[in-house]
């Protein structure tokens, strides 16, 4: 036999023994991300994807994850429910992703769960969907979130409102689990702070005109209390404005865009307020997250869900590194404990070192750069407020704050 027949034979023999072992070359982490590139949430679609592409990069020049780079799919939900349960099955049974970034929409997010996730046995974590309902979800404990539920941002915004000198509203929300969730907690906590709810309805997106909804919830005195999202947003904004509906304006989270400003003028908007989940600036985390974004892409721009996109990537690769496989269900059982107070302090950028510890069997707690990332039994997360405001066309943060429960 040839030098090189025995080498070829010598490497058979080998795939035969490593696959009577078991032994296997190890699997890259493959997350996908499901991102609003277009529809309603279109406006934050783009910036969610930079936060969960800059963790893969940032993860991946640190080594990656069992010594392979991370694999990111990015398909988009077009903030639909039924394009994003696609979406996701694409994900999981043609892209073979391990877990899922996204969706931002609870109106998308629950039913990929529901469909999808839960019964694929694949992690899921939403960086963006606030809806109280997520909470009791039957997710088969696939379902997570790293940004807080609204039943702590409905309590944050009428304490606001309140500060603010607004003792009456009206109430439209996108008839969705995001909009009614909101508009329940807001409304409960309001009331009992002495507020007054004078009409409230839910309204589908989509429409050309939605001046019956306005003239339902508006009794010529109330701020309006919109909880939506831009795109359908502006056109209320817009309808509100020219039938003298509204002149005063409380948001949320889902209507913290600049482009509501540049589309609809400053003069109409200025001293408009509203809440959004948000951390700390003043962390080594959040700095790093900063910093690092601006060298990649630029000015941060003052949306959310960047850095909650962005701590749900190092998140999932932690847990897999904790593992030791790429196994989705594996992985979901060391969420927790890559984030478990009491355990030493690692953030944005410090992959390597975290992986050491864990190599070591350290315990780590994964302090995120927006903010604690300690998943409940449920898979929620604590958080922190902004009151943000429009000022002279700009949004500005007036304050960050945990709302009084």
């Amino acid at each position: 036999m040839t030098r090189t027949g025995k080498l070829t034979g010598a490497l058979g023999a080998l795939s035969l023994m490593v696959a009577a072992t078991g032994v296997a070359e190890a699997q890259p982490l493959r997350i996908g991300a499901l991102m609003p590139l277009t529809g309603d949430l279109q406006a934050y679609g783009e910036s969610s994807r930079n936060g969960v592409q800059l963790a893969v990069k940032e993860i991946n020049a640190a080594g990656g994850v069992l010594g392979e780079p991370i694999e990111l799919q990015i398909s988009d939900t077009q903030t639909e429910p039924q394009a994003g349960v696609d979406a996701a099955q694409r994900l999981v049974s043609v892209q073979g992703v391990h877990a899922i970034v996204g969706a931002l929409s609870s109106g998308v997010t629950i039913p990929v769960a529901s469909s999808v996730t839960s019964s694929e046995g694949v992690v899921q974590i939403s960086n963006a969907s606030t809806s109280p309902v997520i909470t009791d979800l039957d997710d088969n404990d696939f379902l997570f979130r790293s940004v807080p539920s609204d039943a702590f941002q409905g309590t944050a915004l009428a304490q606001v409102a309140m500060e603010e000198g607004v003792d009456s509203v009206g109430i439209l929300y996108i008839n969705n689990d995001y909009g009614e969730g909101l508009a329940d907690a807001f409304e409960s906590a309001f009331e009992s702070q002495g507020g007054e709810v004078v009409g409230r309805s839910g309204y589908a997106p989509g429409q050309s005109s939605y001046r019956g909804e306005l003239g339902q919830v508006s009794d010529g005195d109330a701020a309006l209390l919109l909880i939506g999202y831009p795109e359908n947003g502006q056109t209320i904004l817009r309808q509100a404005l020219e039938g003298g509906h509204f002149t005063e304006f409380v948001f949320t989270d889902g209507m913290k865009s600049p482009e509501i400003i540049e589309n609809l003028g400053a003069q109409y908007l200025n001293g408009s307020f509203g809440t959004a989940a948000q951390a700390r600036d003043d962390t080594d985390a959040a700095q790093h997250f900063a910093s690092a974004y601006e060298a990649e892409y630029g000015e941060l721009p003052p949306v959310p869900y960047i850095d909650t996109a962005y701590d749900a990537v190092y998140t999932i690769a932690l847990a897999a590194e904790a593992a030791g496989t790429t196994d989705p269900e594996l992985i979901r059982d060391h969420l927790r404990e890559v984030a478990r107070p009491g355990g030493e302090p690692v953030g944005p950028g410090e992959f390597e070192r975290a992986r050491d510890l864990l190599s070591r069997g350290e315990d780590i707690d994964y302090q995120g750069a927006s903010g604690s990332i300690n998943y409940d039994a449920n898979g929620d997360v604590p958080g922190t407020f902004a009151h943000w405001a429009i000022q002279d066309g700009e949004i500005v943060t007036v304050k960050i704050f945990e709302p009084s429960m």
